[in-house]
């Protein structure tokens, strides 16, 4: 099993996906939120173990390992005024011939895995709506339909970003492997997404444009 997985199995990233994999904006009270970080704390250190001893080491003047990965956390662990993580988060690794090559690919698949978390909160929105008959069925399969298709294009849109953590682990001599966690604010993510999701449905209809603009109002009060 990589690093990659551990960290998947663990909570490190419990609070992020939390909240962007909810429909509803699904606040978290301050004594979840303790009871959460003593429990994240924990599987942090159990994360970093077991990093050091799948063989994973940080580049050439980079923080220690352990570091970023507590620095993540402790990122992960950050709440606007209302209550909602700050940060959505995303994951990969990826093998290539050179350092910089896995690097790129794995924050490559990182940009697609956090576009799929907020792609999956708006097609959850979508299918809500069926069932309040804000849509017809017709309607809201053509605008998952939009919303699976842009997810590409949302990650290509997010621009550069700064692995939170980046850890390397030699699988040959050829080859190495690259984990990153990286980091996007999340109200930035999310608009940047939707804005993105309007263009691409204003091509193929205008009154979905319109209905999908009428949705997203609706979950924003």
């Amino acid at each position: 099993m990589t690093i990659y997985k551990i960290l998947k199995t663990t909570l490190l990233c419990l609070l992020v996906v939390a909240a962007t994999t909810a429909p509803a904006h699904a606040q978290m009270s301050k004594k979840q939120a303790k009871k959460l970080q003593k429990t994240l704390s924990k599987e942090a250190k159990k994360a970093i173990k077991a990093a050091e001893e799948k063989g994973y080491y940080e580049p050439p003047g980079a923080l220690p390992l352990s570091t970023q990965m507590n620095e993540s956390y402790r990122l992960q662990m950050q709440m606007d005024e209302e209550g909602y993580p700050k940060f959505i988060v995303g994951e990969a690794s990826a093998i290539g011939g050179t350092k910089i090559a896995a690097k790129n690919q794995a924050i490559e698949a990182a940009k697609l895995e956090l576009a799929g978390k907020i792609e999956s909160n708006i097609v959850a929105l979508v299918e809500q709506s069926i069932a309040n008959e804000q849509l017809t069925q017709e309607e809201a399969a053509s605008i998952t339909e939009t919303v699976t298709a842009a997810k590409n294009i949302i990650s290509k849109k997010l621009g550069l970003v700064r692995p939170l953590v980046e850890a390397y682990r030699d699988v040959s001599k050829e080859n190495v492997e690259a984990l990153v966690c990286i980091a996007y604010d999340k109200d930035m993510a999310e608009q940047t997404s939707i804005n993105t999701i309007k263009e691409e449905l204003k091509k193929k209809s205008e009154d979905l444009h319109q209905k999908l603009d009428s949705l997203l109002k609706l979950s924003d009060s």
